[in-house]
Order: C-alpha cells, then structure tokens, then sequence
C-alpha cells in the first residue's frame, strides 16, 4: 500500500481533535463555527455554480 506522509499527519491531527472532543460530532462543528467566526476575514466565498436546464 501506498503511505503519504501528509495524509498520515493529517489523519493523525484530525484523530487527535475529535478525541480532544470527545468525537462529538455536536461540539466539532459548534468548535470550528467558532473558529470560523472568529477569523471571517480568512474566509473565501465562491459563487454558487448553478446548473444550466438547456439542453446542448
């Protein structure tokens, strides 16, 4: 099997987060919407892509 290191770190520090948390799936998302909040000016918006219904 194929290791990739970043992919092993990332895995490792996404384990870490959830267990410092308790793997409440609650409490993840209300701890990075705070961190999300926190730091608006990081935030990128993209236009939403809409589907055109015309048929080629």
């Amino acid at each position: 099997m194929y290791n990739n290191e970043i992919l092993e770190e990332i895995h490792k520090y996404r384990e870490e987060y959830a267990k410092s948390i308790q793997y409440d799936l609650r409490a993840i998302f209300n701890d990075l919407k705070q961190k999300q909040l926190a730091h608006k000016d990081r935030l990128v918006r993209l236009p939403i892509k809409r589907k055109s219904n015309k048929l080629v």
